[in-house]
């Protein structure tokens, strides 16, 4: 048992490690948003700045003076708690609604934009399996590798594509729509593949899988007909005065969900997204948003940075091999080409224009912070090494910090080039907000609200 004077050390330097990775992401942050990038860049960078590959070079060894490994694991528990606090309130912003009225057009591209990177991440797995199939002295199975790398070079960021959308004022153009609802679908796609292949990897054989799956269908039909509905009810009856306990309360719920998921086999973070999932979404007099959702989505962001950090310090780029860059560039350049392939090849078929499918495809291309949170479980679950992980840390700041300026220069070019329709030039009048370059690709103007982080 540690003695009280280690106990103090602990928590003083867990406090100032906290402290100096608020500040280092702060920075961060505000220098992404200057250069045009989303803040989450800022932040992951902070975190893979503070690990060996760029302090870890000065002399000293410094980081593990600001994060030894006795506080890494409390560190791990904060950011933790605001890992699923955010997938809480991710869970509880899908909006469904956005669905409507176009539901094939959805379907169809979102189907082509997560089966084609899924087929070519199987294959990549395929490809790489032999150089990646033991991880710290234990055997990876084929099936739960090929499994988990088709599913993290398959999904988008939704709450980092929101953010582009609105610093690109694409919020109100069919496309900008479209991409929220895409993202939005390829999340709920992401967690229930993350959780087949958690319960493949976690049960003791053939029984102990279909015994997690039972026990997760039970989960997930208890949720739906009897947790959501007791919800619904207490929300109806919820009064200002109860304000200051509702954001404790739903905490209670996302934290107490996680725990039953985990506990499952299934995951945390399944838990903590399932149960914001079946939060009450009528909300007239914004009292739940107000008093719950806002309070608990500015926890989630204060403590995020700390999960950049605890992924950094996993993250070495300096002992990458030479294998292990060719393989970096292979993941990235496969990520790139199924999502961005695939959901412009679907929405050509579906009768969008090239310029309008090229835009959506750069969207959903963007990864960010979704990415991060299924390789960490990745690298938990012992199926990536830590050569293999920092690869696809840096495909997804890649594939997120390209969205940006790639998508101001199309939209520039689309400006130049006038709106067209079948050719001929046509004068679209511009919705309120967006540039010139947007207003080409509004194709019929607003077709719904989207609430964005």
């Amino acid at each position: 048992m540690s003695s009280p004077e280690h106990a103090e050390w602990i928590a003083a330097t867990a406090i100032g490690g906290i402290a100096l990775v608020l500040v280092v992401g702060a920075g961060f942050a505000a220098l992404a948003r200057r250069l045009g990038q989303p803040a989450v860049i800022g932040e992951i960078t902070a975190g893979i700045c503070l690990g060996p590959s760029l302090l870890g070079l000065l002399p000293g060894d410094l980081p593990a003076l600001f994060f030894p490994v006795d506080v890494r694991p409390y560190l791990g528990t904060v950011a933790q708690v605001g890992l699923l606090l955010f997938m809480f309130t991710i869970g509880w912003e899908f909006d469904h609604t956005s669905l409507r009225g176009r539901r094939r057009t959805t379907g169809t591209v979102w189907l082509g934009g997560a089966l084609l990177p899924m087929g070519l991440g199987v294959g990549l797995a395929a490809l790489l399996f032999s150089a990646h199939d033991t991880v710290n002295g234990e055997s990876v199975r084929f099936l739960d590798f090929a499994l988990f790398l088709g599913t993290a070079v398959s999904i988008a960021a939704f709450p980092v594509l929101a953010r582009i959308i609105t610093d690109k004022r694409l919020h109100l153009s069919r496309v900008g729509n479209l991409a929220l609802a895409l993202a939005a679908l390829d999340d709920v796609l992401a967690w229930c593949l993350l959780a087949v292949v958690v319960a493949l990897i976690t049960a003791s054989g053939a029984a102990g899988f279909l015994g997690v799956l039972g026990w997760g269908a039970l989960y997930v039909l208890v949720m739906l007909a009897l947790v959501r509905p007791v919800l619904a009810a207490l929300a109806a009856r919820a009064t200002a005065s109860a304000a200051p306990w509702l954001a404790m309360l739903a905490a209670a719920g996302a934290l107490g969900s996680a725990y039953v998921t985990s506990n499952i086999g299934l995951h945390a973070i399944f838990g903590a997204f399932f149960f914001g999932l079946v939060m009450p979404r009528k909300d007239p007099q914004l009292l739940l948003r107000r008093t719950t959702l806002l309070p608990l989505e500015h926890v989630s962001k204060l403590l995020l940075p700390l999960f950049f950090v605890v992924t950094g310090l996993s993250v070495d780029l300096t002992a990458m091999t030479g294998q292990g860059a060719v393989h970096m560039v292979l993941i990235i350049v496969v990520a790139c080409v199924g999502k961005l392939g695939g959901v412009l090849l679907s929405a050509r078929l579906t009768g969008m224009k090239w310029r309008e499918s090229t835009v959506l495809g750069l969207l959903m291309n963007t990864r960010g912070l979704t990415e991060l949170v299924i390789l960490n479980v990745g690298l938990s679950l012992g199926l990536l090494s830590t050569e293999l992980f920092t690869a696809m840390v840096m495909m997804a700041l890649v594939t997120t910090a390209m969205t940006a300026p790639l998508l101001s220069w199309l939209l520039r070019r689309v400006g130049a080039g006038g709106p067209t329709a079948g050719g001929a030039p046509v004068p679209l009048p511009a919705p309120p907000g967006p540039p010139v370059g947007a207003a080409s690709l509004v194709g019929g103007g607003p077709s719904g609200s989207q609430r964005t982080p």
